[in-house]
């Protein structure tokens, strides 16, 4: 398994795998780690489904309100390592939060009307925080498939709606 953390260090990794590979599949598991069993089977489900599997694990500070701590959000990047490892990763993208925001982002994903209700309602912005990241993930990465938890389904009604809005192949 390969440990990149930095955009440079994931770009030329994928790069070189699709010029390896061109039909290959990749796939993408985005989480903010703190793995758990949920997340080893998207992973399963990827690697059965996929060639390559790129695991990314980033707490994002966009889905955090003012009042929710984004500081003391569980992280354990040595049994993340090793999960991802234990899984068949084939590519573990790490970023450190100045990597992925070296500045202030001054665009954001807004997702409407989906967001508005339900958890989203109680947590304003929290979607929008989602579906810039996500939008990051996939622009950097390119996956043929991404793989999302059916914990929260609000989530993957953003997701879902945010691809078709865009067109995100």
């Amino acid at each position: 398994m390969i440990v990149s953390t930095t955009l440079n260090e994931l770009n030329q990794q994928l790069k070189q795998r699709r010029r390896q590979f061109p039909d290959e599949k990749i796939g993408l598991v985005p989480t903010m780690g703190f793995l758990h069993d949920g997340h080893a089977s998207m992973m399963k489900r990827a690697k059965e489904e996929c060639g390559y599997v790129v695991l990314s694990v980033f707490v994002n500070p966009l889905q955090f309100g003012p009042n929710e701590d984004f500081d003391r959000y569980p992280r354990d990047r040595e049994r993340d390592t090793a999960i991802a490892e234990n899984n068949g990763i084939d590519l573990l993208f790490m970023p450190s939060l100045e990597e992925m925001y070296p500045k202030k982002p001054l665009t954001k994903v807004l997702i409407s009307e989906v967001t508005e209700r339900l958890c989203g309602a109680s947590r304003p912005g929290h979607f929008d925080g989602v579906g810039t990241v996500v939008s990051k993930l996939f622009n950097l990465i390119r996956p043929d498939r991404a793989y999302f938890g059916m914990k929260d389904a609000q989530q993957v009604a953003v997701v879902e709606r945010m691809v078709f809005d865009l067109n995100i192949p």
